[in-house]
């Protein structure tokens, strides 16, 4: 190798080495041009301390003036079922952010049922809010299914930190859920039914067969639809934290009598003051005409109806789903929502 070409290549190796610029701000920067605290970038992975002593993840995706937290359902699945938005709100130009509760499978799994309540996860999600730099000029926080009853509660107490809302596929009051759910499940064969309540009389609700039934008869008709479930769903269901799922919710989809039995904020909705969107779907485990008429009872209210979708609509509605919600998004931020 000659002189000048040596000399060359020393340099290129040089430069490749130096440390990589300082991020620009929201304004100036690219939507990739971002780093998370620490001596060391893990692509956009941070594991944020709570008060607790315990630990919750969170991974970042991109660098925007519009920034969304995203709220898994369960309790005590995780934020892999929506990955998907990995495929929409970077295009969109949406920064946000992926989040495994206490309790979830990439989170700290403590044992203490005491740490097991609504209002525990609202101190937590404020927590995660002031440590990843959220406020009420970019903050937009979207749960589905559980995740929407603790966005609700979280808005009934933090609004001031929002800039919007989005409840996606839960209703404001547990006994409806219940009700619907129990409506929904009598529409379905009389063998089947027969099947379930010979599990369920022996309390029989971890045996494979008894959940095999659920997934084809039930899941498949209203929690996605899709022919096959995509794999970060089976991966999140895979994950779910069962001891915490059954604490709270109940031990099965058809059996829910967990503490959040009797919950409700139905008559609350008038108090959420902020943008609000509410998420209703045709096939969903939750009625799609009470989804519509709680984007009423807020104050500043718009209702997204998924004719296609299921409880996963960000699924098996995908195009409707994801639309809505960014349109919801864009027009909160520029000043369009009324």
């Amino acid at each position: 190798m000659d002189m000048p070409k040596a000399f060359a290549a020393l340099l290129l190796s040089a430069v490749s080495c130096a440390p990589p610029p300082e991020p620009k701000t929201d304004s100036a920067g690219s939507y990739l041009d971002f780093q998370t605290p620490g001596d060391f970038q893990a692509g956009g992975v941070r594991m944020i301390e709570l008060q607790e002593g315990h630990r919750v993840w969170t991974k970042r995706f991109g660098n925007a003036p519009m920034k969304v937290l995203l709220l898994h359902g369960g309790p005590a699945a995780t934020h892999e079922y929506m990955e998907c938005f990995e495929s929409f709100f970077p295009k969109a130009g949406i920064e946000f952010y992926e989040y495994d509760q206490l309790g979830s499978y990439y989170s700290d799994q403590p044992e203490d049922q005491s740490l097991w309540t609504t209002e525990r996860f609202v101190e937590e999600v404020e927590q995660v809010r002031k440590a990843l730099g959220l406020d009420k000029d970019n903050f937009y926080l979207l749960g589905n299914s559980w995740g929407g009853l603790l966005a609700m509660e979280y808005a009934l107490k933090y609004q001031d930190n929002l800039k919007g809302l989005i409840v996606a596929n839960m209703t404001a009051d547990f006994g409806k859920y219940a009700a619907y759910n129990a409506k929904l499940r009598a529409e379905l064969p009389a063998e089947v039914l027969a099947k379930l309540e010979e599990y369920e009389s022996k309390g029989a609700y971890t045996d494979p067969a008894y959940q095999e039934i659920v997934v084809r008869e039930y899941y498949n008709r209203h929690i996605c639809r899709l022919p096959e479930w995509p794999e970060p769903v089976s991966r999140s269901f895979k994950h779910i934290n069962q001891s915490v799922y059954v604490y709270m919710q109940g031990p099965s989809e058809f059996v829910p009598g967990g503490i959040l039995e009797g919950w409700s904020v139905w008559d609350r909705l008038g108090d959420i003051r902020v943008p609000t969107l509410m998420v209703g779907a045709a096939h969903d485990t939750m009625n799609p005409a009470e989804m519509e008429e709680m984007s009423r009872l807020v104050q500043r209210g718009r209702y997204l109806f998924c004719p296609n979708g299921s409880h996963l609509a960000m699924w098996d509605d995908q195009e409707v789903f994801m639309n809505g919600v960014i349109e919801f998004i864009k027009d909160v931020h520029e000043g369009r929502f009324p």
